[in-house]
């Protein structure tokens, strides 16, 4: 008997509570940023996440990977999405406002759409590249609304550099979760990023003697829930999600992102964002509104395009429910 997880909508519920951490990152770096570079932002960031990630270590609950290609692989996919990616997305937003530099980044999950479908035999409906076309003019329309000058050549290679990085993390990642279970794909992920970046110590010792406790507070933060927790539950939903359409889901993140703003920070989106914000939801919800109802019909099972639930699981393999680890 395959498995499957214990309710077909709980890896939606899971890609929900990461959108929002996501998008809540925003905010945060927005504010930090002042005060630690680039690099020691990330450094500080994924070091609070692999002390959040310890304990699923010390009660045993990561399993490494069985050969040294695979050990290979995903050192590589760690330090791309918890080392490089980070610092060039954190590096991209010292020269481009929030707004525009989310409307880089999410051309991943286009390019995302796209490449499951030629590189991982995923179904590629005309459904979800609409959706995902709709929701990216949102993002274009949040851009030019709530954009605070010029661009900045620099930032747009940044951000583009960004977009080709988180598109080709989740790939890896979707390809790679057939022989490695999730949680200890993220735990060993967390910690290659964290040692890629350790050369970034010295410039976060000084900074951080000289950032405000609050700045302090929020890389922390940034470290513990959008990425400790958040990775955890999108390597859960993405094991029994097909790549592009759980991408797509990104899509509501600038949306979110105003949303935050407006409720945190007390900024009013301009009209045209918060039009695109519209746009976004509604793309978003057109693309993957199907897949999230039939997982909510009693009795239905999670058998999205590209979902694995098809085979037998690595966590079936192993023993690992990364939903119910510890620190999950």
């Amino acid at each position: 008997m395959h498995p499957f997880p214990s309710h077909p909508a709980l890896p939606w519920l899971a890609a929900s509570g990461v959108m929002l951490m996501w998008a809540s990152s925003f905010l945060v770096i927005r504010v930090a940023g002042h005060d630690f570079s680039p690099g020691a932002m990330t450094l500080l960031r994924v070091s609070a996440a692999s002390v959040v990630l310890l304990p699923l270590l010390l009660l045993g609950r990561v399993r490494p990977p069985r050969t040294a290609r695979l050990w290979a692989a995903v050192l590589g996919w760690g330090v791309a999405w918890f080392a490089l990616y980070l610092v060039v997305l954190n590096a991209a937003e010292l020269f481009l406002d929030a707004a525009t530099a989310a409307m880089l980044v999410n051309l991943a999950p286009l390019i995302v759409a796209v490449a499951s479908g030629l590189l991982l035999g995923e179904a590629l409906s005309v459904r979800l590249l609409a959706g995902v076309l709709v929701a990216f003019s949102g993002i274009v329309l949040i851009s030019v609304g709530a954009s605070t000058g010029g661009l900045s050549g620099l930032g747009v290679v940044l951000g583009l550099a960004a977009a080709l990085l988180y598109a080709g993390s989740v790939l890896a990642q979707k390809l790679l979760l057939a022989h490695v279970g999730s949680t200890s794909m993220t735990v060993i992920g967390v910690v290659a990023g964290t040692l890629a970046c350790l050369p970034f110590a010295p410039a976060l010792i000084s900074e951080a003697g000289a950032a405000p406790l609050g700045s302090l507070l929020g890389v922390v933060y940034l470290g513990v829930f959008p990425t400790a927790l958040a990775f955890l539950l999108w390597g859960y939903a993405l094991t029994h999600t097909g790549a592009g359409l759980l991408s797509s889901s990104s899509l509501l993140v600038p949306a979110l992102t105003l949303g935050l703003a407006w409720l945190l920070l007390r900024e009013v989106p301009p009209p045209l964002a918060a039009v695109g914000g519209v746009l976004c939801l509604a793309g978003a919800a057109f693309a993957i509104a199907p897949a999230v109802l039939r997982a909510l019909r009693p009795g239905r099972r999670a058998d999205y395009p590209g979902s694995t639930a098809r085979e037998p699981s690595v966590e079936a393999r192993t023993g690992e429910d990364p939903i119910h680890a510890p620190c999950a």
